[in-house]
């Protein structure tokens, strides 16, 4: 019998996200969804971890992979955490998590960043090798650079040395050339780990402007001109096709590894699957037809 969730291909291109009170949205675009691909489950502060073991659930029963976001400042305890990673592991068995530090200034538990809870132990305790971390190409509002550098080369030595996989997801952003030097920085200094570009599916111009402020990306009208943003014009619909182009143009040619892609669908998950799905088809075109 052939398995009902198996998928053409062994490269999943891209990756994605979702909420848990959006996972409504991965049922409906499940046909639109390539198996097997990775779906970060975000760790909001106004949902609870029941909603985020059901997503992961349902995520599985969709022919994907559940990678839950462990939030290390939204954690209350070791006992906290250890409830909620064991559980989703024994309902919805992820092969992968994400660990990140989280928005609150002040933790709600022991963990005081992503450092403190990977160092917790919480690997060994629930077998985890495959592991995601976050970078920032156009930077932190909260975080030097040099710091973030150091936080980063820290977690991927220790990750190495646990003998995790491990890849990189970026922050979103607007300003291609930031991300194409950043990603070349890294590997100059021999950092080879692979690396997916955060993108943000089509959405209103207000919407994105909303999440760039949530997340501190740069939103200079300089930067918002090349993205092709209007600021008089909130509630125009926008797809991501400048910043990916210039991307493409970026990348193209350059010998910087495995870079993939993981799309932020802040206008909705048909929507932004629909539209990484055609991005990712001409661009697959058009390497054949220059053959």
């Amino acid at each position: 019998m052939s398995n009902p969730c198996s998928s053409s291909t062994d490269f999943i291109p891209y990756t994605l996200e979702v909420t848990g009170k959006g996972i409504r949205e991965v049922e409906q675009a499940r046909a639109a969804i390539p198996a097997g691909t990775p779906i970060n489950i975000a760790f909001l502060g106004n949902e609870d971890h029941a909603q985020r073991i059901h997503a992961a659930k349902v995520i599985r029963a969709c022919c994907a992979e559940p990678v839950p976001i462990i939030s290390s400042r939204r954690l209350r305890s070791e006992e906290d955490r250890d409830e909620l990673i064991g559980a989703l592991v024994e309902q919805a068995a992820p092969r992968r998590f994400m660990f990140v530090g989280g928005d609150p200034a002040i933790p709600a538990g022991p963990y005081h960043d992503s450092l403190a809870l990977l160092a917790s132990g919480v690997l060994e305790r629930h077998g985890i090798d495959q592991v995601v971390i976050t970078g920032y190409p156009e930077g932190h509002p909260k975080i030097d650079s040099g710091e973030l550098m150091r936080a980063l080369k820290w977690k991927l030595d220790f990750l190495r040395e646990a003998g995790c996989a491990v890849e990189i997801t970026t922050q979103f952003g607007f300003d291609a050339e930031a991300v194409v030097r950043w990603i070349a920085q890294l590997r100059q200094q021999g950092i080879e780990t692979p690396i997916r570009i955060g993108v943000p599916g089509p959405a209103d111009v207000g919407k994105l402007l909303r999440f760039a402020r949530q997340f501190g990306v740069a939103t200079s009208a300089s930067i918002l001109r090349l993205y092709g943003l209007s600021m008089t014009n909130l509630m125009q619909r926008v797809g991501a096709e400048r910043y990916w182009d210039q991307l493409q143009a970026g990348l193209g040619g350059r010998r910087l590894g495995s870079i993939g892609w993981h799309l932020y669908p802040f206008g909705g998950i048909e929507d932004g699957v629909t539209w990484i799905n055609a991005r990712l088809s001409a661009a697959a075109s058009l390497q054949v037809s220059s053959r």
